[in-house]
């Protein structure tokens, strides 16, 4: 009987069997399924990570490698495609894309990281040898060697046309962002190339864990006892986790009584709270509620007063997730499945609104990175008329005198003024007050009357924030 075993090798060369890298496999696998699903790695890596250690097979500086191996070739795939193109005879796109990502794993294990560069090609090519087999490794082995021979800044001098002659195109390739949205970021922030790059580069770095302390079910004093937790910037209620870890595993996570929420977005929730409105305080909304970050630390600020929430979500297994949120509030609230666009509430029945509408996220490309790959310039339209619509719900469902806030996580000017604009010329009778003295003591707040936050200089998601009243 033959032993079927063994692969045939040739003469004085024995087959040896590839060498099983759990951490690298864990990435490639993480890769490809934010390539082959549409996944979101934040979404992905956890489950895997959790797997691996209930076999046994990664401690915590393994699951840090595979975090770092995941996000890092995310966020500069731009960059290493260019380099991976300028060593192969074709282009990118007929490589396959299980071959690219093992090549984007070395890439960024080669230029992005301190492994040795022996190490970081044979692990990679013993990665190949795994996923891909033996023919594809040997392609593997020969570009890697390619890339090693410069270091990151080597091969930007030689890949990136310079500043002078296409400011967009060598920022695009520098920070590794598509040039539409690198384009869109600058016409947002305005100024000159120190801050547009700062902005870049704030993108591409890994972004704190930053918690919620919900009013009156926990507190920031709980949670600063946690490891390398330490206050908030900004937000009363907010803790941040300077070496990261799993924020799930704290009690106060487990039991609904804080959760994790960037800064940002507390910021958010807490000017629409605070805005001053005229006569009663009984009934907000959040009309687009999912996943339910906002609406829980709004259900908890609205039990203090006595106020009734009422989270609506269009998706059933989103309005899932805000039922979940909210459980255990200590005060009255609604969670319901409901288009935000065709409201079952009459209209003038609420105080205070908020509208979060769903947008591009380019203002969260910190958290997930490989957004800025799948984004196209005509999601936009795509987005515009359901933003307008909402926020139409919004001033019509908030009574005279009430106040709406409308948020986005993307800081494009077509998300943000743009529909704010156009939706006011549409309404006589609302009128934009200003957000910057319901966010104090936050810095470089601009012109208001609405804020546009930023990383590089608030160190939040690019969160952007309207407030309107309805006057008459």
């Amino acid at each position: 009987m033959s032993d079927t075993s063994r692969r045939p090798s040739k003469p004085g060369k024995p087959y040896r069997r590839p060498q099983k890298d759990p951490v690298r496999i864990l990435a490639f696998e993480a890769l490809r399924a934010v390539d082959e699903r549409d996944a979101y790695a934040n979404l992905v890596l956890p489950p895997l990570l959790r797997k691996a250690r209930e076999k046994g097979d990664f401690d915590g500086r393994d699951a840090a490698l595979a975090t770092e191996l995941v996000y890092g070739t995310l966020r500069r795939q731009g960059t290493y495609d260019a380099i991976i193109a300028a060593c192969v005879d074709r282009p990118l796109r007929e490589v396959d894309p299980p071959v690219l990502d093992v090549l984007s794993l070395g890439a960024h294990q080669l230029l992005g990281t301190r492994i040795p560069t022996h190490a970081a090609v044979s692990a990679s090519v013993e990665l190949a040898r795994v996923v891909l087999g033996d023919g594809r490794a040997k392609f593997v082995n020969a570009v890697l060697r390619k890339i090693a021979q410069h270091d990151l800044d080597g091969w930007l001098e030689q890949i990136t046309p310079p500043y002078d002659d296409d400011p967009e195109e060598h920022l695009a390739v520098v920070h590794s962002h598509p040039r539409w949205v690198v384009s869109a970021l600058w016409d947002s922030l305005g100024g000159g190339r120190a801050g547009i790059e700062d902005l870049l580069e704030a993108d591409n770095e890994r972004p704190e864990v930053t918690l919620v302390a919900r009013p009156g079910r926990s507190s920031t004093d709980e949670l600063l006892r946690e490891e390398a937790a330490v206050p908030g910037r900004w937000s009363p209620f907010a803790v941040r986790l300077t070496e990261g870890g799993e924020p799930g595993a704290i009690e106060a996570v487990k039991d609904g009584r804080a959760g994790v929420q960037d800064e940002g977005s507390q910021l958010v929730a807490l000017a629409l709270a605070n805005a001053p409105v005229e006569g009663t305080d009984e009934k907000w909304l959040d009309g687009c509620a999912g996943p339910g970050g906002k609406a829980a630390l709004l259900a908890a600020l609205a039990a203090e007063r006595g106020a009734l929430l009422l989270a609506s979500e269009k998706q059933p297994h989103r309005a899932g997730l805000v039922a979940k949120a909210l459980a255990g509030n200590p005060g009255p609230y609604q969670v319901i499945t409901a288009d935000g666009t065709r409201p079952p509430w009459q209209p003038g029945s609420f105080d205070r609104v908020l509208m979060d509408v769903p947008c591009t996220g380019l203002g969260a490309l910190r958290r997930r990175p490989e957004a800025r790959w799948r984004r196209r310039p005509e999601d936009l339209d795509n987005f515009a008329p359901l933003q307008r619509d909402l926020l139409r719900t919004a001033l019509e469902s908030v009574r005279v005198g009430g106040v709406v806030g409308y948020a986005t996580c993307s800081p494009h000017l077509a998300e943000t003024r743009a529909v704010v604009a156009d939706v006011l010329k549409q309404f006589p009778d609302a009128e934009l007050i200003d957000a910057r003295p319901l966010l104090p003591g936050v810095p470089a707040l601009g012109d208001g009357p609405d804020v546009q936050l930023w990383p590089h200089l608030h160190g939040t998601d690019a969160m952007y924030l309207a407030l309107l009243r309805r006057t008459a």
